[in-house]
């Protein structure tokens, strides 16, 4: 859906309408996290259906950020929630022949990875991000919506043409905080304006951060001395799966890539109490060594190893080079 609409003339607009999600996959992880976001305790299966159905009715709309994907076809995606290569790419896919069994098919999965646990080489590197100044307290009020209506969010012309005292639009915009703050507030946060250029009649966003793949990353990135993995994520909501903890502090418009890595040597045990601890978001108490977390802007991958899969919000992409860069809020999102 999401590509969909960036892949219109008009996508300025029309990513800006709000979506919504209702639950039926076996991983559910953007539900999972949209439920989180609202602080409600865990749910699952049913629960968060029900969840998620109450959000809808509730129509409260906050900011998504997407992130935009180059392959080395120079092919272009936007993604809502993850970059995948080795292991979690791995139990992945591999774990499709189970789906009938429902979200224990990842556990299915992890246990065939572990039993033949693979190592893959490639380069990696990264810009990291730098913390965006706070709002003062005194401003903190005016300057932090949390979320808007969902009438609010839609276009002026899709709303029929009355006056104010006949549109029932006017019942929902004592709830709404005032448009410049919101403006303000998300300058603020994101310390960057998606960048747009003109082609011809057509207006493209532009990637500012990323160079071309056959050029070398700037001297502002970090480059990982690394070169074994066992897997690479990059995620940038809370859950992976709706019982995969993966970033306690996320949220959907924090403007930030959550990267992971883990290098090889890492045992099968240690492995499998990382993702048992994921269940409760404590993975990264663990004190493992091989377990490298970093928030950042944008990121390049390039695999050595001549055979693998890399996954794009949980579908096989091209396997090669690969690189992404956060555009913060560009999305809107019904949630809680």
């Amino acid at each position: 859906v999401i590509n969909g609409l960036m892949e219109r003339e008009d996508w300025q607009q029309a990513i800006q309408t709000p979506l919504g999600i209702l639950p039926g996959g076996s991983g559910n992880a953007l539900a999972a996290s949209i439920h989180n976001y609202s602080q409600l305790p865990p749910a699952w299966n049913e629960e968060l259906l029900l969840s998620c159905g109450f959000m809808l009715c509730k129509g409260l709309v906050g900011s998504l950020d997407l992130v935009s994907v180059h392959l080395a076809s120079r092919q272009r995606l936007f993604s809502f929630l993850s970059l995948a290569w080795g292991f979690v790419a791995d139990v992945d896919i591999e774990s499709e022949k189970y789906r009938h069994v429902g979200a224990i098919r990842f556990l299915m999965g992890t246990l065939v990875r572990l039993a033949s646990l693979r190592v893959y080489q490639g380069r990696l590197a990264y810009l990291p991000a730098k913390e965006a100044p706070k709002p003062s307290k005194k401003n903190v009020m005016a300057t932090h919506p949390t979320s808007t209506s969902l009438c609010s969010s839609f276009p002026c012309h899709l709303i029929p043409n009355v006056s104010p005292k006949q549109s029932s639009l006017t019942n929902c915009t004592d709830m709404n905080i005032n448009q410049n703050s919101i403006t303000n507030y998300s300058n603020v946060i994101t310390n960057m304006r998606p960048e747009t250029q003109s082609n011809n009649m057509t207006t493209s966003l532009v990637d500012s951060l990323l160079p071309s793949l056959d050029q070398q990353v700037p001297e502002n990135w970090t480059v990982v001395n690394e070169e074994d993995f066992v897997l690479v994520l990059a995620i940038y909501q809370s859950h992976l799966a709706e019982d995969l903890w993966t970033v306690p502090g996320a949220m959907a418009d924090d403007g930030l890539i959550h990267l992971f890595y883990v290098t090889a040597g890492i045992s099968r045990p240690a492995l499998l109490r990382l993702f048992l601890a994921m269940e409760k978001g404590s993975h990264l108490a663990c004190g493992c060594p091989h377990l490298v977390y970093e928030k950042v802007r944008a990121l390049r991958l390039e695999p050595i190893s001549q055979q693998g899969m890399i996954t794009v919000d949980g579908e096989v992409v091209e396997y090669g080079p690969i690189q992404a860069q956060v555009h913060p809020g560009m999305a809107k999102l019904i949630c809680g």
